[in-house]
């Protein structure tokens, strides 16, 4: 793995091209805006919510870790009458953007480290810039998507939010196989 090092500019310009990518996505297009649905009562159930005050986590409701309770009537009416939700809860406060966007981009730089790492196992150097740089392309593409497929079949993501996420995912795909293809050390 001592070659890895000679990968820096690819992981570093995939990692910058997939944040400036997730941007005009996110600031420009703003595709993803109708992902969240307003609640009728927002300010009801916030209020409701405070009141219990739940520590920052995730939440499930009904609660049930036990398919044992799951057969119980109680537990099996509070599923019936509804609603079935998930719940993340964050710290109050306006979110720290500037962190975040840190985060983001930190993840960003990790995901084309890893890509870079196996797409130089398996082609070495000098190798094949143009099979490299799918290789980094399909990987990024399976690192950004899976985790809202998951969610689209456990946790209720609606379909249409998770293909939306799926095509960001291609565009990073994309974004970062042609910054290894262009860069890939001869």
């Amino acid at each position: 793995m001592n070659a890895l090092p000679q990968l820096w500019l690819p992981i570093l310009v995939a990692a910058v091209l997939v944040y400036i990518a997730s941007s005009l996505i996110h600031m420009v297009f703003k595709w993803h805006n109708s992902d969240y649905k307003k609640l009728a009562n927002e300010d009801e159930v916030q209020a409701v919510l405070r009141k219990g005050a739940p520590a920052v986590g995730q939440y499930g409701i009904p609660h049930c870790t036990d398919m044992k309770a799951m057969r119980d009537e109680a537990m099996m009416k509070k599923y019936v009458d509804g609603p079935v939700a998930f719940l993340t809860v964050m710290k109050s406060g306006a979110p720290r953007m500037g962190g975040m966007l840190i985060r983001w981009f930190l993840f960003n730089l990790v995901v084309a480290l890893i890509a870079g790492a196996i797409a130089l196992q398996v082609y070495g150097l000098p190798g094949n810039a143009h099979y490299a740089g799918h290789l980094v392309g399909l990987v990024t593409f399976l690192t950004y998507a899976g985790g809202s497929v998951q969610y689209g079949i456990w946790m209720g993501k609606p379909w249409s939010s998770v293909l939306k996420d799926l095509l960001d995912a291609l565009i990073y795909g994309v974004v970062s196989a042609l910054a290894f293809w262009w860069l890939w050390p001869a």
